[in-house]
């Protein structure tokens, strides 16, 4: 499939989601939602299944609050943080931990802007929608969902506005895109060149050690880099993260087992949650 049709896909998909999540507790069936946004039964079963993995029923699980509790209540304490990933086929759920490799700017490339720096940026489709990406010599320094191009760049501007842009693809960008793909398989490293405080940047590199189809929440983070009280430091520097899906910060969510907001959209991180539920399940 390719990325345009995966993205107009997309499109569908949040749609439905947005529905379900609006609609929970009358637990509404596959007609009801294929009626919402307008496609037959087959046709929305057939369109769901090929973009999520699984189908809708399955989809439904993994979005749902209960399903989300369980997971983070048979986690525990630490282990989540302190797995022992595989090889081979359960390549996807050692994702991040050996994919991404975070580096932090220098203090000066920190302060000043972003100044000598040359930064390539370029507009791409993916599953989820249309992202940005940049990246520097160094590293992936910046992704984002996005809506529109230009409102995205100047966003980016806002981050390093003394850097040098150029629109330009490059081998940085292609292999971040990768992870994108649900069957994802012989990964290249990627690293990560990113402006951030050293709180920052510690929350961030726990973010990448949260397997691909698990979920933990902010005082599990705050746990895990030594400091129990820092949940609402967590949830901020979270907040911050300058690198979309790469750094899965959309695997943190409440302890209630709440979703919670994400950056670039509720809807968004409920889709990303299922969609990699659905992964993990059809890789295991």
């Amino acid at each position: 499939m390719s990325p345009m049709v995966e993205e107009t896909n997309y499109a569908r998909i949040a749609k439905a989601i947005e529905y379900i999540n609006d609609n929970f507790k009358q637990q509404p069936n596959l007609s009801e939602i294929a009626e919402h946004i307008h496609l037959s039964e087959a046709h929305f079963q057939r369109l769901f299944t090929e973009w999520a993995g699984v189908s809708p029923k399955k989809f439904l699980q993994y979005i749902s609050i209960e399903h989300a509790k369980n997971i983070l209540k048979n986690s525990k304490e630490n282990s989540i943080f302190d797995a022992t990933y595989e090889t081979g086929l359960s390549s996807t759920s050692r994702l991040h931990d050996l994919f991404v490799k975070i580096e932090g700017m220098t203090p000066a490339e920190y302060k000043n802007g972003g100044k000598a720096l040359q930064i390539n940026y370029g507009f791409f489709n993916t599953v989820f929608g249309r992202v940005i990406i940049a990246t520097t010599t160094k590293g992936v320094c910046y992704i984002a969902f996005i809506e529109d191009d230009e409102l995205a760049f100047s966003q980016l501007y806002i981050q390093f506005p003394k850097a040098t842009f150029i629109e330009k693809y490059d081998d940085l960008q292609e292999k971040s895109l990768k992870i994108f793909q649900s069957d994802v398989q012989n990964l290249d490293e990627v690293k990560l060149h990113l402006k951030g405080t050293e709180f920052q940047l510690k929350v961030w590199e726990s973010l990448l050690k949260i397997p691909m189809g698990q979920l933990t929440t902010y005082g599990a983070i705050a746990h895990h880099i030594g400091n129990d009280q820092a949940s609402r430091a967590v949830g901020t520097a979270i907040g911050r993260n300058p690198v979309a899906f790469l750094i899965p910060c959309h695997r943190v969510i409440q302890s209630s087992g709440h979703f919670g907001g994400y950056m670039w959209g509720a809807e968004r991180k409920t889709a990303i949650i299922g969609w990699e539920g659905g992964n993990r399940y059809a890789h295991q």
